[in-house]
Formats: structure tokens, sequence, C-alpha cells
């Protein structure tokens, strides 16, 4: 066995960083998790989890937890502005035939779920913390935390995420997330009795709203909005609530029900505005190496970006047991990562284009099975 990355550092206690510490002590290695939120709290309202995200998380035991904490569903129901059915465009149980085709469920949720697995897994973890400055040499990587202290790892993971420090000290600033001219408004509501899978509504020049159901009691509704050109507008936190509610005034059928029974100004509204990223080949430096959406950062249009991030962490722990020199370990998992990765960006990437200039002839549904016929192959 390689003797050269058994002593483990990652940055970033969010999905990648999180499965990527459960995955590494599983083959036995050293790990240290430090997290720059001293509350290790997370912001968001749900996660979709498609059937190659459970596929992934079995191979560490945790796809039945997501599954029992979340609601099971599979492909993605198409409706226009009034809410009249178009199209499905269903996706298999690539996870096995005693798994559903995906899973949805709240983004504490699943941080739970691997703050447990990775407490439990032995890893250190340390809390408001992050990395300062990184020194390498042929053996070592030495890292002096924002606390002051010090200490040397074989090999340091950089999953902090679009605005990656590690990336920033390792890349330079050259590789920056970009501004796609589209934002994403996402409020949490009573799940409505017919929302079994994700449902879309395509609204035009108003924007997509949609469904996503998180727990037998619960979904989520989206808007994805294009502003007017420029940087994405701001809103103070009181006002999002009112702001969300006008935005789908458009809306009819069940959009409409779902406004004004459910949006209401002590809403919990999340606004985003989708930005993107994607680090050319090789994620590494030395034997520092990204993952997650510090590497690859892709909008919501194809709900794969923390499947994504799960998989970089199974295959680096998968690539690492081999017991090869780390370089060709690192190269080993470039290699099974990054045209996957790129597809999936630029498919989510056109999407968003097609939606923002209103593309009449765009094939939505044809790409959209293109994502799932990506995320169907193995990793």
């Amino acid at each position: 066995m390689d003797k050269s990355a058994q002593k483990i550092l990652i940055v970033g206690g969010g999905i990648a960083g999180l499965t990527a510490a459960v995955a590494l002590r599983q083959i036995g290695r050293e790990v240290e998790v430090v997290e720059l939120n001293p509350q290790w709290s997370v912001y968001g309202v749900g996660i979709i989890q498609q059937g190659n995200a459970l596929r992934a998380l079995d191979r560490i035991g945790l796809a039945e937890k997501c599954i029992a904490a979340g609601h099971p569903m599979g492909g993605v129901r198409f409706y226009d502005l009034q809410g009249t059915f178009l199209f499905e465009v269903p996706q298999p149980p690539i996870a096995g035939p005693h798994y559903p085709p995906g899973n949805g469920l709240t983004r504490s949720r699943l941080h739970a779920i691997l703050q447990d697995a990775v407490r439990q897994s032995g890893a250190t973890i340390r809390l408001g913390l992050t990395v300062a400055t990184l020194a390498q040499s042929e053996s070592e990587v030495s890292v002096t935390f924002s606390d002051g202290s010090f200490a040397s790892y074989d090999l340091v993971v950089g999953a902090d995420g679009l605005k990656s420090l590690v990336r920033r000290l390792v890349f330079g600033s050259e590789y920056q997330p970009t501004y796609v001219g589209q934002v994403c408004w996402r409020c949490n509501v009573p799940r409505l009795p017919d929302v079994t899978t994700g449902w879309l509504f395509d609204g035009g020049p108003h924007g997509k709203a949609g469904f996503i159901p998180l727990a037998p009691d619960l979904m989520y509704i989206l808007l994805v909005e294009t502003p007017p050109p420029g940087p994405p507008p701001r809103f103070p936190r009181e006002c999002l609530p009112a702001a969300y509610r006008e935005r789908l005034a458009p809306f009819g059928g069940p959009v409409a029900l779902v406004r004004d029974r459910y949006i209401t100004d002590e809403s919990e509204v999340i606004y985003r505005p989708f930005e993107t990223l994607l680090l050319p080949s090789p994620w590494y430096r030395g034997r520092v190496l990204l993952i997650g959406d510090a590497a690859h950062a892709m909008t919501a249009h194809v709900a794969q970006g923390a499947a994504m991030a799960i998989e970089d962490a199974i295959v680096l722990a998968e690539e690492l047991e081999s017991g090869d020199p780390l370089p060709q370990a690192l190269d080993r998992f470039m290699q099974r990562r990054y045209e996957r990765c790129k597809a999936l960006v630029e498919i989510s990437s056109q999407l968003s284009q097609w939606e923002r200039d209103q593309t009449p002839d765009a094939d939505v549904e044809g790409l959209t099975r293109r994502s799932f016929e990506i995320a169907a192959t193995p990793i």
C-alpha cells in the first residue's frame, strides 16, 4: 500500500467534505476536517438526490438513511403556466431495484446524516477554523491555520465550496465562479398530496416554477428567474416573501394555490443567484486536490451538483485504496471525474441559456434525458 496519503486534511464541512471524510475513514485513513462555520450549520431548503447520488451513498452505507429521512421520487413532470400537464421524463432506478429512482430531502436532514456519520467514523473535527497558508514539498503539505496553529499532512482536500479559499491559495485568483444571469427562489411548504416527484411549470418570460417533495408532509416550491441584465438584484431578508409572491403572480393552478396559502411574510425564503465554475483538469497541484463545488459548480437545472460532490468523494477513496502512488491515484481520479462533471456543467448551462433567451426550439426534454443517461453510467 502507498504510504504517502495516510494523513489527510479536508477543508470544508459541507456535502463534499463530509462524504469524503466518511469514505476515507472507511479505508483506514487518518482524517481531519476543518470547517469555518463554528455552528456547523447549513443554509438551504432541500436537496434532490438522483439515482447516481443514492448509488454513491450506498457505497458508504448512507443511502437508506437518506431515503428514510426524505421522500422517494422519480423523473420530472412538466406543466405549462396554468398547470396543464405537458410531458414527463422518467428516471430509472439506477441505484438498484431496492432503491427509488431518486430522493428528495431537506438540506438540514442530509447535513445531520453526514455529520453523524463523520462523528461515528472517528475523524477529527475542528470548527471555526480554516487554512491560512499551504506550503508543499515532495512528501507533505505544511498547513498554517487561521488560529495560528500548524500541522503537516500527506494530502489536503479542498472541499470548501464555490468561493474556495484552497482554490485561490493553490491555483490563484484566475478561476472564479461566473454569474449566469439567473436567480433561484425557494421556500419549504406543506406537500400537496399529488406531488410525489418533481414538477416543473414553464412560465415563459415569467420564469420556471416547480415543486420538489422532501418528506411525507413537506416539499419546496422554486422559481428560476431571469432578472434584467447586470448584477443579480439584492433584497433585504424581510422583503423576500413579498418579492417571491410577486414573481409567482403570473402562475395559475397549483403554483397559485401554494403561493397564496403558504408563502407568507413569516416564510423562510431562500434566494440565490446561479453561478457556475469548471476548473480545467487536473483539479490538483502536488498534494492538494479540489472536489465538489470548489472544482465544478453548476446551476440546478439537472439537479446534479450535490451528486457530483458525493461521487468525487467516493471515487477519491476508491483510488487511494488501490495502494498506488498518490500521483497515479489522483490521475485516475481525474480520468473518472473530469469529462463526466464537464458534461453535466455544460448541459445545465445550456438549459439555463435556453431559458434566459426564451429559445423557441429548445429541446429541454431531450437534454434532460441526456443528463439522466450520463448520471446512469458507472462512475
